[in-house]
């Protein structure tokens, strides 16, 4: 048994009482689970400080003085124990809310202490809450204290005994006990070449700094080892991947695709179009599997690459399937294909939740005999009953909309898995990409088609009302249509945003009838109701599209020129991006109209001030990443891939960005990681959840 996983209970000092206690409000079962619960700050324990010194600059501070008197002070809710504590420049109080009895019987007055913690004012007196305390022969007996570190421990075990100073015995117990058997997961090579510390020191000063500089050293270390395993393992997916699942040859470029190429084109592609198209038949002809994600801000043809791979498909004599989130979504993809199929003889259909049962067979009879060649879609693709003759292309539209299981589920509608092209209109940052992407091969399509505008987005407070809709009714006088987009659908009693139906009756009255025609588009319709909404909007027959995010994505009316998006701080960056991105889409100039309440946060304020200053889908998408942190931003998670416990990727997208260099090099010259050099990252990438690994192959 790996001693790393010998349970807390059996170090010493822990016992099965606070083993329990750590696992329970931590988390913590094991000694290597103990020996990864990093510090979240430092303290320097160094200098010391007087009374009269005393600032509220919220730092900690270190006083030497002695006890005069403990009292017990009642107050609404029980009673606190105050000490008065005292040197030769000033007195402050200390205080234990819902002390134990028995603390006071431990505070020898007239007796010199050491106390250590932050400081309270209060009318100008200082107080230490909870400090920690230690009589200054026995601090002079250890060793001086240095730098140091400070755990997240949660209230719960503190008010039980387990305070900072008792976890550090059991830290220091455990590294003294089982320093020695710390093994070294980088190989040494690359530990001269980086000039990295061992993994053993490493920890030890994590844990025990002797100087700041020896932190900083062991933090790096850490980090890049995080970063490096994550990227390793993605690689290493790839890499299998592409050696052990085999997918259809796609062997010729045939008449389908050139036809369409020459005659049926509507516009000439783009530089960055032809590209990707490029590295997509490049995977077609490799016999591998393609696992590909193609990102593009809204409106960069993503949608055109999918169906001139389609074409390659159906050429090859295969069948394809496009996969959408939504209902809306997929009605639209249909929209777009349908001419394009037709002009081709392609036959193509829909199948989702809305489809009647009638529709359903006959589908299903020319899905399995060959004579559908495309099927367009929903989660209802992935049903028992949907079977493909021979199913060779999956394009999956925001894939992070979607689980994994039930990605894997279009795996089995082939003997041999199809090809997967993932499309995202979502930007992602280039380091948010390398850790949750890293495992697939990237597209990016950078350039919009000749002769799009560029949307011109300003914002706009509450009082400005009258001046937009007189903008909008000029709009609609050359003929344009509006988006109006709101955050709520019914009115919140906490929130004062406006809300859809508040909407509805200020527009009714703005924009009245039989001049002006509303539509209503939200998530509680039932979707035949949504479709003959967005049809009545799509063929021009109502001016003004009133709606909730339903139509985030996807919607495609290039008649709109005007998206008027209200109470803007209460949508994320990448939410207003999308919305965005619904208009833009026609020749004539686009607006994007950002209206806001008059008291905004300085983060809500930054993200309005993005969008205004650009429409850069990447730059919205690096701005959304600095204000929110990785966190889950793309609703999805690489299972099997260890977390950060310490390494930031956007603080520390330089050294994210050295180890992926690093793990490919790597990989090159050892794929099989078969060097002795290279056995400590084989048994490190052993502990790392290794029955997982495949599983993320489905992307």
């Amino acid at each position: 048994m790996d001693k790393w996983q010998t349970s807390l209970a059996y170090l010493k000092g822990v016992g099965p009482n606070r083993a329990r206690m750590l696992k329970e409000a931590m988390g913590l079962e094991t000694f290597e689970d103990l020996l990864h619960c990093y510090p979240s700050r430092y303290l320097d324990r160094t200098k010391f400080n007087t009374i009269d010194q005393l600032s509220d600059s919220g730092a900690d501070v270190q006083i030497i003085g002695q006890i005069k008197a403990v009292e017990w002070i009642r107050q609404t809710r029980g009673k606190r124990l105050v000490a008065h504590f005292e040197d030769d420049t000033g007195t402050l109080e200390l205080v234990w809310f819902r002390a134990p009895t028995w603390l006071k019987d431990t505070l020898v007055k007239n007796t010199p202490y050491v106390i250590f913690g932050k400081i309270n004012w209060f009318k100008g007196k200082p107080s230490m809450p909870h400090p920690e305390m230690e009589r200054l022969e026995e601090y002079k007996k250890r060793p001086a204290l240095g730098i140091q570190a400070h755990y997240p421990l949660p209230e719960k075990i503190t008010q039980k005994g387990l305070g900072q100073r008792a976890f550090h015995k059991i830290m220091l117990q455990l590294m003294q006990q089982e320093f020695s058997q710390i093994e070294e997961s980088l190989p040494a090579p690359l530990l001269k070449s980086l000039q990295l510390m061992s993994k053993s020191e490493a920890l030890k000063a994590i844990h025990f700094p002797s100087s700041q500089q020896l932190l900083t050293h062991a933090r790096a270390r850490i980090k890049f080892e995080e970063l490096f395993f994550i990227q390793l393992q993605l690689l290493l997916k790839n890499l299998i991947h592409k050696q052990k699942i085999k997918g259809e040859p796609f062997e010729k470029v045939g008449e389908l695709f050139h036809q369409f190429y020459h005659k049926e084109l509507p516009f000439e592609l783009t530089g960055a179009q032809k590209r990707v198209l490029k590295e997509i038949r490049q995977d077609f002809g490799s016999g591998h599997q393609m696992n590909r994600l193609l990102q593009g801000d809204v409106g960069s043809g993503k949608t055109m690459v999918a169906w001139m791979s389609i074409l390659l498909a159906i050429d090859n004599g295969f069948q394809a399937c496009l996969m959408a989130p939504t209902e809306i979504l997929a009605q639209q993809h249909l929209q777009s294909l349908q001419p394009w199929a037709e002009a081709m003889g392609v036959s193509i259909a829909l199948l989702s939740g809305s489809v009647k049962t009638s529709e359903r067979k006959p589908i299903h009879e020319d899905l399995a005999s060959g004579k559908l060649q495309v099927l367009v879609g929903t989660h209802a693709l992935l049903e028992e009953k949907v079977k493909f003759k021979h199913l060779a292309l999956a394009v999956i539209d925001e894939q992070h909309r979607f689980g994994v299981a039930q990605r894997a589920r279009l795996w089995q509608k082939s003997n041999i898995p199809p090809h997967i092209l993932v499309m995202t209109a979502t930007p992602i940052p280039r380091t948010l990409a390398m850790t949750l992407y890293g495992d697939l091969d990237v597209s990016v399509i950078d350039e919009l088609p000749p002769g799009r505008k560029s949307v011109k987005t300003v914002s706009r407070g509450d009082k400005n009302r009258l001046r937009v809709f007189q903008f909008l009714k000029e709009e609609i006088q050359k003929g344009r249509q509006v988006y109006v987009v709101y955050p709520l659908i019914q009115e919140s009693e906490k929130m004062d945003y406006k809300d859809l139906m508040d909407g509805y009756e200020s527009l009714s009255r703005a924009f009245p009838p039989p001049q002006y025609q509303i539509s209503i588009v939200h998530g509680q319709m039932k979707p035949e109701a949504k479709a003959h909404e967005m049809e009545r909007f799509a063929s021009g027959k109502t001016q003004i599209l009133l709606a909730t995010t339903v139509i985030e994505v996807g919607v495609n009316v290039p008649n709109a020129s005007v998206m008027v998006i209200e109470s803007a701080e209460r949508f994320g960056l990448s939410q207003l991006h999308q919305l965005r991105g619904r208009v833009g889409r026609g020749n004539a100039q686009s607006f994007c109209i950002l209206m806001h309440g008059v008291k905004l946060s300085e983060e809500a304020q930054s993200r309005i001030q993005t969008l205004v200053s650009t429409n850069d889908g990447f730059e919205v998408a690096e701005a959304d990443l600095r204000l929110r942190g990785p966190g889950n931003l793309m609703g999805t998670q690489q299972s099997g891939v260890i977390p950060l416990k310490m390494a930031d990727i956007v603080k520390d997208q330089p050294l994210l960005s050295q180890a992926r260099r690093i793990a490919t090099e790597l990989l090159e010259g050892d794929p099989q990681l078969q060097k002795n050099e290279h056995q400590c990252l084989k048994r490190s990438l052993a502990k790392m959840n290794p029955e997982n690994l495949l599983w993320n192959y489905i992307s």
